[in-house]
């Protein structure tokens, strides 16, 4: 049973509690990405596998997480977004328990396709939801806070990984998810608010051909990405053309279905468009830093593992705390202003990426890591406030998972482009010299500039397209 308020306090503890269920939603979902990564050389071992094998523990869980995102959204729109936000919990949590339990590398795999279904759930949802749990005035803040769970639950999965098989095995991974998910069920169904437009999934009220559709095209594209580790060959070449006819058979279809997964019509929505185009973008050029930096941190500086893995925990670390604060920001002085700040400063970021660290040394990759991470921080909370304050609560479930599929693929994209860009300037890594790694990653992050530059062009434009429709009407 739901509280009773008797006055303005309660209903601000019950907020409290629902943003709670939320962040921990988000947590759950990033923490699923980054904790399994630590695992795989304990897999290996553990099943008798090969890397290429045991990947697809990771791989799995962010294809099925990729390819359903926009079409669970939709789904919640139709049933209601806090009874399949609850069913999507559920399922992550008996999933976590199913991948303890598995006996064979291939059970292991199924299930964490099934924790991604679940983490796809929570994902779409969650930001979704948050329009039915705060005020429009805060919703910069919740965003922010969103965005700093997701920050800390990539920075704790692989410190919290190591120290859990290190003390429990690998089954650990995945049942330190099992409680955590639990409290989250518990809380969302406590305090999430029941939408009062939700209804009965009708006949023809669903897409099944536009969503079998859209999901082959996200998978194969999500497959063409990251199969072969960065060598394209023929099989990448068919599946990016197999994801290439599947997605012009989605859009022929929902051109023409009554009730369309995606309403093609929202795309002409150019502040949509360009708030799509720009996540993907950005997301593009943070991935360059996961990628990238590694390697330039132990072949170019030539630091050890642990001082690696220390400097690569700044940029999530940086989120974390910057997210909250840019929220609040951008409620006070609005989302435009914060966009183009935060770009402004990813552009800097990785200007000075490029050049410092050649003759800085590490000083000159971390300075430029905190202002990029910052600079992500502060357009990632800026653009979904932008986006998820402006839709009717009827489309919140799709274009919240719109928002989340871009960032998904300009990570997905990230990994596999920017990775190649910095393997083919740097030659052969095992026998690269440090100023051929320098080189190569100053060269990656020029290009990331230009992309980030790009992504300031489409924010520009949209602005100035704003301004002029204002003008218009006055």
């Amino acid at each position: 049973m739901k509280p009773v308020s008797s006055g303005t306090e309660p209903d601000v503890v019950s907020v409290g509690w629902a943003l709670a269920s939320l962040s921990l939603s988000m947590l759950l979902a990033s923490l699923g990405t980054s904790i399994a990564n630590v695992g795989l050389p304990t897999l290996v071992q553990a099943f008798g596998a090969s890397f290429q094998q045991v990947q697809w523990v990771v791989l799995a869980y962010l294809l099925a997480m990729t390819a359903l995102i926009v079409s669970v959204g939709r789904l919640g729109d139709l049933l209601g977004r806090r009874r399949l936000l609850l069913v999507g919990i559920l399922l992550f949590t008996l999933a976590s328990m199913l991948c303890a339990a598995a006996p064979t590398l291939g059970m292991l795999i199924g299930a964490r396709a099934l924790q991604g279904v679940g983490a796809a759930i929570m994902m779409a949802l969650t930001l979704a939801l948050v329009g039915e749990t705060v005020s429009k005035a805060r919703t910069g803040s919740a965003m922010g806070l969103l965005g700093t769970m997701s920050a800390i639950g990539t920075a704790l999965g692989p410190s919290l990984g190591g120290g859990l098989i290190a003390g429990s095995g690998w089954q650990a991974l995945f049942l330190a998810c099992v409680p955590l998910g639990g409290l989250t069920w518990v809380l969302a169904y406590r305090y999430l608010p029941a939408a009062g437009h939700a209804r009965a999934l009708e006949r023809g009220a669903f897409d099944p051909l536009g969503t079998l559709l859209l999901a082959l095209t996200l998978l194969a594209y999500g497959l063409a990405m990251t199969l072969g580790r960065g060598h394209f060959g023929l099989l990448n070449a068919g599946l990016l053309l197999a994801a290439l006819m599947a997605a012009s058979l989605f859009v022929w279809v929902e051109a023409r279905v009554a009730a369309p997964l995606i309403r093609l019509a929202l795309f002409r929505d150019a502040a949509l468009s360009g708030s799509l185009a720009m996540s993907a973008l950005v997301s593009t050029v943070m991935m360059a830093t996961l990628v990238v930096g590694p390697f330039y941190l132990a072949h170019g500086l030539g630091l050890e593992t642990f001082a690696v893995g220390l400097a690569m925990s700044l940029g999530p670390c940086v989120t974390a705390l910057s997210g909250v604060p840019a929220g609040r920001i951008a409620d006070r002085l609005g989302v435009r202003p914060m966009i183009l700040a935060g770009l402004g400063a990813m552009v800097l970021g990785c200007l000075m990426l490029a050049l410092l660290p050649a003759s800085l040394g590490i000083g000159g990759y971390l300075a430029p890591i905190v202002v990029i991470t910052l600079g992500y921080a502060t357009f990632q909370t800026a653009n979904n406030t932008a986006v998820m304050s402006e839709v009717g609560a009827e489309q919140r479930g799709v274009i919240s998972g719109l928002l989340n599929l871009s960032r998904n693929l300009g990570l997905i994209t990230g990994a596999s482009l920017m990775g190649a860009v910095f393997a083919a300037v740097t030659g052969d890594l095992s026998t690269a010299s440090a100023e051929a790694v320098g080189s190569g990653m100053g060269f990656t992050f020029a290009l990331a500039a230009g992309l980030v530059v790009m992504a300031l062009s489409v924010a520009l434009a949209s602005q100035l397209r704003g301004r002029q429709a204002v003008d218009s009407t006055v």
